[in-house]
């Protein structure tokens, strides 16, 4: 016992003990702190994901079935993803205000952006899709913009217009006009291909293309690149172009007709 309580008296005792407790607390934070935590995040997000079902019931399960399987009246909502759904309801698309018509416009959001992400996360709970980007994924820094214009020339702008004015597709569908659409739902947009507008999956536009492209129609479309000169005819698709060469070019070649005849007519007299 003397020669414990001796050791017990030793100058470095009191040092070796507290070293070993600082050693025990960190080793009990580093087991259980972290657990504490991802639980605490499940628990949250299984929240969001219950709260977004009951919107679900009440506002889509009468056209996308109670279970998201899809009915007559609306497609399958399993595995579209979270993106898609920000999409549609963000840009107040859904709910539609009818299953009949050739294409669904947009309109202002009927949900707001928290009741948004929580519809979002109870349909992504369905099925892997699509996840909403981040602002670091669709925002300006890094971008191409002369590669955007390149990109979406090639693969955009049958639809929408070289500068992304829209224009008219069959059957009363229409590719509509990108000027004033956030880069977020644009990004979207392509990550998931909604109503007539094919997918752009990353293996087909990567995430740095998507981005070019974004920053390509935000310059077009900018204050300082419009027209100066009024209205862009070049801008605005072949509808508008169609019709000034039915009303001037045609309306040209009737005029000198009218001249021609006139003109040989005069020459047979004389």
């Amino acid at each position: 016992m003397k020669k414990l309580s001796a050791r017990r008296r030793h100058p470095l005792a009191a040092l070796v003990v507290l070293l070993l407790a600082l050693a025990c607390t960190g080793g009990l934070y580093a087991v259980f702190a972290p657990a504490d935590k991802a639980q605490a995040d499940e628990t949250a997000q299984s929240l969001t994901i219950e709260e977004g079902k009951k919107l679900y019931a009440v506002g889509c399960a009468s056209c996308h079935g109670t279970g998201g399987q899809g009915t007559s009246d609306g497609p399958s909502l399993v595995g579209v993803g979270a993106a898609a759904v920000d999409f549609q309801v963000s840009t107040g698309r859904m709910p539609a205000a009818t299953s009949q018509a050739a294409q669904l416009p947009d309109k202002p959001a009927v949900y707001s952006q928290a009741e948004i992400d929580q519809l979002a996360a109870y349909i992504a709970s369905l099925g892997a899709g699509p996840a909403i980007p981040t602002e670091e994924q669709y925002g300006p820094e890094g971008a191409d913009i002369a590669k955007g214009g390149e990109l979406f020339r090639n693969n955009c702008a049958q639809c929408h217009n070289f500068t992304g004015k829209g224009g008219a597709l069959t059957h009363g569908k229409y590719a509509p006009d990108l000027e004033d659409v956030a880069p977020k739902h644009i990004y979207e947009a392509m990550l998931t291909g909604p109503q007539n507008m094919p997918s752009f999956p990353d293996s087909t536009l990567s995430e740095q293309n998507k981005k070019d492209i974004i920053a390509y129609l935000d310059t077009v479309n900018s204050d300082e690149s419009r027209s100066p000169g009024g209205l862009a005819l070049g801008g605005f698709g072949p509808v508008s172009e169609g019709l000034f060469a039915w009303v001037f070019g045609l309306g040209a070649l009737i005029a000198v007709a009218v001249w021609v005849a006139a003109r040989t007519a005069k020459a047979k007299k004389s």
